[in-house]
């Protein structure tokens, strides 16, 4: 990269994308060349409305770097790849479209999660945990409430509140984002989950928690991603790992505790504002932080919230009031539903409570989305090597 200033187009109008674009403003290392929308752009409320455009070629052509925040599956199907084509590096905050489909361009050119959401920053952890000589065992996500089947009132209160979309909050509140979060933390760092929607045990001990989750991980003898729930922890991520025994001692005199299983624990998550510890990354010729790897081994499923019948029509399916996501292995579950592709589906047979969707059990529009998770599908049936790491 030259002195001048590093160009970056964003994909997005959300909360990320306008707090994002706030703090670009502020640093002169940077600027902003555009910013896309899906919208008439005169429809459009945004920090700098002279930026946004409807033309993804004009945005990727003017940018030295693109940053993808839509939230949107299917959106970020179809803008990701002329990025990449274009040999520009992408740094994205949507662990959605990795989840769902970012495995069909992992070797397309430089694609990476930033830090900011949880998968990054336990990504990022876990790179200063290894460093540290850790052999981590479980990624973890501090979780503060879940409801998995909320009201539609109380979602449009907090959503109101909270300044963020109905939709959003719900996908926070039943437990979708988390599953999606820690479906990308497995697949990208090389684990594996515990069982299907994780072992997320109710504590407010964190070092019992991950006593009780790192011993689960060397049963299974390898790394898993889970989660604790608890009101009383702080909003943060944290990595249960062991280490040499020669280091006991020295562990202990740092306040580590006894082991063998070592919490180390990160509080407070930033979102937008960490993404630029990700585009420094970037411009210094670092590897990505984070992917869902070429050949995923974990998905999040679309999950019945109710009982649904034949024609219901749901138009969304992260963060609705008919469906959830709940983390699977693919290899159960060859034929299930992502939770990502149930937009704009209508049912031809039903569906109980709790049960998990098929494929078959829908109809679906041919989405770019739904051509890159057949791509991704195709490939794992083709392919029977395993892809991730024991435990050392």
């Amino acid at each position: 990269m030259t002195s001048q200033p590093i160009s970056i187009g964003v994909i997005g109008t959300g909360f990320v994308a306008k707090h994002f674009v706030m703090e670009l403003l502020r640093r002169p290392a940077y600027r902003l060349s555009h910013v896309l929308t899906r919208r008439p752009v005169e429809e459009v409320t945004f920090p700098t409305p002279q930026k946004l455009t409807n033309d993804v070629e004009l945005l990727v052509r003017d940018a030295d770097i693109v940053f993808e925040c839509s939230g949107d599956v299917n959106f970020a199907a179809t803008t990701v790849p002329v990025a990449l084509a274009a040999k520009k590096p992408v740094m994205t905050l949507n662990p959605e479209f990795h989840v769902t489909v970012g495995s069909a361009f992992v070797d397309q050119g430089y694609l990476t999660e930033a830090e900011g959401d949880q998968p990054g920053c336990q990504a990022a952890l876990f790179e200063e945990a290894v460093q540290l000589g850790f052999s981590p065992l479980v990624f973890g996500n501090m979780k503060g409430f879940l409801n998995r089947t909320p009201t539609e009132e109380d979602m449009a209160f907090w959503g109101e509140k909270q300044g963020i979309s109905t939709p959003m909050v719900t996908s926070f509140t039943d437990g979708t984002k988390l599953q999606v979060e820690q479906a990308l933390v497995a697949n990208g760092l090389g684990g594996d989950i515990a069982q299907e929607e994780l072992l997320g045990p109710e504590m407010d001990d964190l070092q019992a928690a991950s006593d009780l989750m790192a011993a689960k991980a060397q049963e299974l003898g390898r790394p898993i991603a889970d989660y604790v729930l608890s009101r009383k922890l702080p909003h943060g991520v944290f990595i249960v790992a062991t280490h040499d025994g020669q280091q006991v001692d020295a562990l202990r005199y740092l306040k580590m505790g006894e082991g063998p299983y070592y919490v180390i624990q990160r509080n407070n998550i930033f979102v937008h504002l960490e993404a630029f510890k990700t585009l420094a990354r970037i411009v210094e010729g670092k590897a990505p932080l984070l992917t869902n790897s070429s050949k995923p081994e974990i998905s999040v499923a679309a999950v019945a919230k109710r009982q649904l019948n034949p024609g219901t029509f749901i138009e969304r399916g992260c963060g609705s009031f008919d469906l959830r996501g709940v983390c699977v292995r693919i290899s159960d579950h060859p034929n299930h539903l992502p939770i990502g592709l149930a937009d704009r589906i209508k049912l031809n047979r039903i569906i109980e409570p709790g049960q998990v969707l098929t494929i078959d059990d829908v109809e679906m529009p041919m989405t770019a989305a739904r051509q890159a998770w057949d791509k991704i599908t195709s490939g794992l049936i083709r392919s029977s090597q395993p892809v991730a790491a024991a435990i050392a």
